[in-house]
């Protein structure tokens, strides 16, 4: 076994037997910094919903999970401190794309319809506000880069690339119809609990078999945009289910992407905390 991941989250174990142990700690990241204070119990709450809606999408799509159950997994990770937030999957060969299914008007896509600009290949023929709901979903995938940032691509060049790496698969439109499939039953479903699913990025891999599963993390507030239905208009810039406050806190000293920052204060902590329980609460229903 070893470490082959310590990312801004999420510890990841090769057990090199066609198997990884990943570790969702409590670690949060702002404006590209790894923050020194944990948030509380948040790392529990990312991985109660990912196993939630890997659960759920099943019947649309295979995913990487084995057991959360911490009696199946090796010796050194059968302690408390690993309790609840750490799962055994199967290791994949993992698509250098990440997929990224927006459902309202939203962040730089917004930005480029008010400049009358087309976002990524496409064109929008009816008004929009900020923050309203698209006609139908869209998918925009980015290239996951190894350093700096992820770049933009379009649905076709993700497409053509995939056909040319793996010729007769036709794996990226496979990809587009399974990540609306995804997103269109967890938005239902989210909704009806009173959380919108603006936006949200999965991540796929192809298994020993060839075949298309869906891995990494699902739909929890690092990997999307959560918003309260109570509290949502249209042509307004409503308040995500995510780091909001420590982003806030940040920016309101000056600290936005300081990466000397000491520590976060307990208040903004147990604020975040807060919130992160209250988006799994809806969700899971626990």
């Amino acid at each position: 076994m070893k470490k082959i991941i310590s990312g801004k989250v999420r510890e990841v174990y090769d057990l090199e037997d066609g198997r990884m142990v990943i570790v969702t700690t409590d670690r949060i990241s702002a404006f590209d910094v790894i923050l020194p204070t944990m948030i509380t119990d948040k790392g529990k709450v990312l991985n109660a919903l990912s196993n939630f809606w890997f659960g759920m999408t099943g019947d649309i799509v295979k995913n990487h999970m084995i057991s959360s159950d911490l009696k199946d997994m090796p010796v050194e990770f059968q302690k408390p401190e690993y309790e609840g937030r750490t799962i055994l999957v199967k290791k994949l060969k993992m698509i250098p794309y990440e997929v990224i299914v927006r459902g309202y008007m939203f962040g730089s896509m917004y930005e480029a319809y008010k400049k009358g600009e087309a976002f990524l290949g496409h064109k929008f023929d009816k008004e929009y506000q900020q923050a309203e709901k698209l006609a139908c979903p869209i998918v925009t995938p980015s290239t996951k880069a190894a350093e700096g940032h992820d770049i933009n691509v379009t649905l076709d060049f993700m497409k053509k690339d995939l056909d040319e790496k793996y010729p007769g698969k036709n794996l990226g439109e496979k990809i587009e119809k399974v990540a609306l499939a995804i997103y269109n039953k967890c938005y239902e479903h989210a909704y009806k609990n009173g959380i919108i699913i603006a936006d949200t990025k999965f991540e796929f891999g192809l298994d020993e078999n060839g075949e298309l599963v869906l891995g990494d993390e699902v739909l929890t507030p690092d990997s999307s945009r959560f918003w309260n239905a109570a509290e949502y208009k249209i042509g307004t810039s409503p308040a995500s289910y995510d780091k909001q406050f420590v982003r806030d806190w940040l920016k309101a000293n000056n600290l936005a992407g300081d990466p000397n920052i000491k520590s976060i204060p307990e208040d903004i902590v147990k604020k975040t905390s807060e919130l992160y329980h209250e988006c799994q609460t809806k969700i899971c229903g626990k």
